[in-house]
């Protein structure tokens, strides 16, 4: 098989891209225009051509995706890794930088979770009689 010849096996067009990766081909599209993933080439009908390691990236952006980061810091990550230098000391950092935010999440949903329960156990002493002005004693003593 000639290097050409091989060449052509190992791109993809942006549907078989789809099939192999679950992506839907308008994030396929949204993420080149991001810069996150990049076209080889176009055939002479202008249809995109993918190298078959565009599955692996994509991969790894569901997988980042999946654990909270953003695009923008994926793309940093992909930056650096195109750069030629692994990323993982900005991903560990961006990793314990979610910690952070669910840690404190979490404290709002507590602080949350007490103040509802202390609603509905005052509940009993609230009037049960429609008056002017008020629409919902519940609510409204928060």
């Amino acid at each position: 098989m000639s290097n050409l010849t091989q060449e052509a096996v190992e791109l993809l067009k942006i549907g078989e891209l789809q099939n192999r990766t679950g992506v839907s081909i308008k994030t396929i599209r949204y993420y080149e225009q991001l810069g996150l993933i990049k076209a080889v080439t176009r055939t002479e009908g202008g249809f995109r051509l993918f190298n078959v390691e565009t599955i692996h990236r994509l991969a790894l952006i569901k997988r980042a995706q999946s654990l909270g980061l953003s695009l923008q810091e994926i793309s940093d990550i992909l930056t650096i890794r195109d750069r030629g230098s692994l990323p993982c000391d900005q991903v560990k950092q961006q990793l314990q930088n979610k910690v952070n935010q669910i840690e404190q999440r979490i404290q709002e949903l507590q602080l949350l979770k007490a103040q509802l329960i202390s609603l509905i156990k005052n509940t009993e002493n609230l009037p049960h009689e429609v008056t002017e002005g008020v629409i919902c004693p519940i609510i409204e003593q928060f």
